[in-house]
């Protein structure tokens, strides 16, 4: 491969050549050029300040929703029937005077069942159930 010099080759010249005497007085023509009025200048803080007060709304709105939903929704404050019935039934040291102990006398007078029960039926039912002495016994 033949070496190449930088210096020795033919050089090509530019197309681009500035006119004599053009920076001399560019700065004058330039500023003639230039519109007189000046155009509104917008401040960047102020969108900033728009852009903070919409994230602090949003903040707010974000944190009060769930609180506003708790309160908003009623409490069940009574338990569900069925749901305390399978709890004593399936609790082992749940027993009838624990029950007792924890019924009030207005708890108890609900409870109360009219119900007539006639002497053929329940001698029906001791004859039948082989668990006369635990009925006894309680």
């Amino acid at each position: 491969m033949k070496t190449f010099k930088l210096e020795n080759e033919t050089k090509i010249e530019s197309g681009f050549k500035t006119p004599d005497n053009y920076f001399d007085n560019f700065s004058a023509k330039m500023m003639e050029r230039l519109p007189m009025n000046e155009p509104k200048v917008i401040s960047i803080f102020h969108r900033r300040k728009n852009l903070f007060l919409l994230i602090a709304a949003i903040l707010v709105l974000a944190l009060l929703v769930p609180t506003l939903y708790n309160y908003s929704t009623p409490q069940k404050s009574n338990m569900d029937a069925a749901a305390l019935e399978n709890y004593i039934t399936y609790q082992t040291n749940v027993n009838q005077y624990d029950l007792i102990n924890v019924l009030e006398t207005e708890d108890i007078n609900n409870i109360k069942i009219s119900m007539v029960l006639e002497d053929k039926a329940i001698e029906d039912v001791l004859s039948l159930n082989s668990n006369l002495e635990n009925l006894i016994l309680e």
